[in-house]
């Protein structure tokens, strides 16, 4: 796996192709990154105390999960419209849009205590509701190719789990979709590809692990930083695995620790789905 960037985040999470390139955060220091594909160079962009996820919306301009809630973001960068959602000692975590442009997020206690986090979605006419509770840490989403199907991970459970989708009933049938054992690290943020196959991001496991549709592991990616923490395709072909890594709480930080990675695959991932609003 090929290193493609220094270790330029404390924290670095949610890798998203947009706009032609890759952007991430460092979540907890609220900030954007962006690789500039000619150069090699990052560029930083301050957003909020804390950045968590965030993805582009169809009007211009972003969507972000902020440390209490949800941000937009106008195309010129200036802020729209704040939606507040948390009280005091919780924050946003992981998340994604859904097929029909509705952007999910969910959260964690910032003591990672059990059961005091939830996944929430935020409509483009700026309501917000409840999809699960009593989630601990919420971490990777994302759906499948048919888009009946979405993968989700609360990392504590050590489980990607499966749900049906609609767009009118939203998130049913909730079941186990794979499982890892915590020798392997645990699940943190996915990715699926064209085949429908699911990649998941190995915190403490310094690897990516692929489960074909059916939940069997089908291959195992290692990356040199053991604290992986999600992975998402690009490039014009949408055929390079980026992989973003944390040193957070490491004492003595590993060399790569930070760094955002690359691998060719033999599969293409499926394009960015944008905030419908």
């Amino acid at each position: 796996m090929e290193q493609i960037t220094d270790p330029v985040a404390e924290h670095g999470e949610g890798p998203v192709w947009m706009r032609g390139g890759l952007y991430w955060v460092d979540m907890l220091a609220g900030d954007m990154l962006a690789l500039d594909p000619r150069t090699g160079g990052v560029t930083r962009t301050h957003l909020d105390t804390v950045a968590a996820v965030i993805r582009p919306r169809v009007s211009g301009g972003l969507v972000v999960a902020v440390e209490n809630g949800f941000l937009l973001l106008d195309a010129e960068g200036g802020e729209e419209r704040r939606i507040p959602v948390l009280g005091a000692g919780v924050r946003m975590n992981e998340g994604a849009c859904d097929p029909d442009g509705r952007f999910y997020a969910g959260s964690m206690a910032w003591d990672a205590s059990p059961g005091r986090g939830a996944l929430y979605r935020l409509d483009p006419d700026g309501s917000v509701h409840t999809v699960l509770s009593e989630v601990t840490i919420s971490n990777g989403l994302g759906w499948s190719p048919d888009g009946a199907t979405a993968y989700y991970v609360d990392t504590p459970t050590g489980r990607i789990d499966a749900f049906d989708y609609d767009p009118s009933t939203g998130l049913t049938g909730r079941r186990r979709f794979a499982v890892i054992d915590d020798e392997h690290g645990r699940p943190d943020g996915l990715t699926v590809d064209r085949e429908g196959y699911v990649w998941v991001a190995l915190w403490g496991g310094g690897a990516v692990h692929r489960y074909a549709p059916d939940g069997r592991l089908d291959a195992r990616l290692p990356v040199p930083a053991a604290q992986v923490t999600a992975c998402t395709f690009g490039g014009p072909d949408l055929r390079d695995l980026y992989v973003t890594t944390s040193r957070l709480g490491l004492a003595d930080a590993e060399p790569l620790a930070g760094a955002v990675f690359r691998q060719r695959v033999g599969v293409s991932g499926l394009p960015t789905t944008a905030f419908a609003h």
